[in-house]
């Protein structure tokens, strides 16, 4: 028979043991809640589209407030899903950063991974920390940033013209400059931080725009969150729309925002990979 002293001192060794697995499954937990995010798999119909680009796959990123805010692990995870999910195009809508001090030198070491063609706008978040930066280090990663402008991509072997609308929440978006020398028709993909941006493009003109902005109102309560969204000018929360004839969609973004409480409810963050279908 062991010795009492001995026997006491297991007994405490296996109950420290089994302590710290728990403390380290918990902490485990946290890790993984704290990355989770929802890849979203969406369809749009778009009257149109060049018959090349009916299948097209377009990945989508925003909201991405790098910082204290937002987990790394969870950038790092999005990225490799929408390399996984190998869209023809991958988009970022605005918001890299949060607030002055951030670490904007994070904004191309975490994205920079991202495969293929990537074309970005900016935020209102950016325009009130550093525009500057942040437009001059994705273009030095290799991603074509429009700040009311529009490029033109050959994808599937047809043209794909991406117009980027500046953030209208900080009254930088132009559309008529954005839309200055673009395709009147054929497959044509508007990118604009704030979804009211949508509101302005031309009618009836089948354009898909691609929007983020609202954190898909963070703390969902179904016909409340809608009208407090509404009241403060910005009717269009989350998920897809038909605005003026032309279809928008809004992300619920992967991030939290300056000011905001960092919950949410009903509304979690969201990587999105859309199909665009010819009409």
């Amino acid at each position: 028979m062991l010795p009492r002293r001995r026997l006491l001192t297991g007994l405490v060794g296996a109950a420290l043991t089994s302590r710290r697995a728990r403390a380290e499954e918990r902490r485990d937990e946290r890790r993984r809640q704290s990355w989770a995010f929802a890849l979203e798999e969406v369809e749009l119909t778009v009257p149109g589209l060049h018959p090349a680009h009916d299948g097209l796959r377009v990945g989508q990123l925003t909201d991405i407030h790098i910082g204290a805010n937002t987990p790394d692990g969870r950038v790092i995870a999005a990225v490799d899903a929408l390399n996984q999910a190998r869209p023809d195009l991958v988009v970022l809508t605005g918001d890299y950063v949060t607030r002055r001090g951030d670490p904007l030198e994070r904004v191309p070491e975490l994205l920079a991974r991202l495969e293929g063609d990537v074309v970005a706008v900016l935020g209102n978040h950016d325009h009130w920390t550093d525009a500057r930066t942040i437009a001059r280090d994705l273009g030095r990663v290799g991603f074509c940033v429009l700040q009311n402008e529009n490029t033109l991509l050959r994808v599937r072997g047809a043209p794909l013209c991406v117009i980027g609308v500046d953030d209208g929440a900080s009254r930088r978006d132009d559309v008529a400059r954005a839309l200055h020398g673009a395709a009147a028709r054929g497959s044509r993909l508007v990118l604009a931080h704030t979804p009211p941006t949508a509101a302005k493009l031309p009618a009836d003109a089948g354009l898909v725009c691609l929007s983020g902005h609202t954190h898909g109102g963070q703390i969902w309560l179904h016909g409340v969150t809608e009208g407090v969204f509404a009241r403060a000018g910005q009717p269009f929360v989350r998920g897809a729309y038909q605005v003026g004839g032309n279809t928008l969609y809004v992300s619920r973004g992967l991030g939290f925002g300056r000011g905001s409480p960092l919950v949410r409810v009903g509304s979690e963050p969201e990587v999105t990979v859309l199909t665009l279908r010819a009409g």
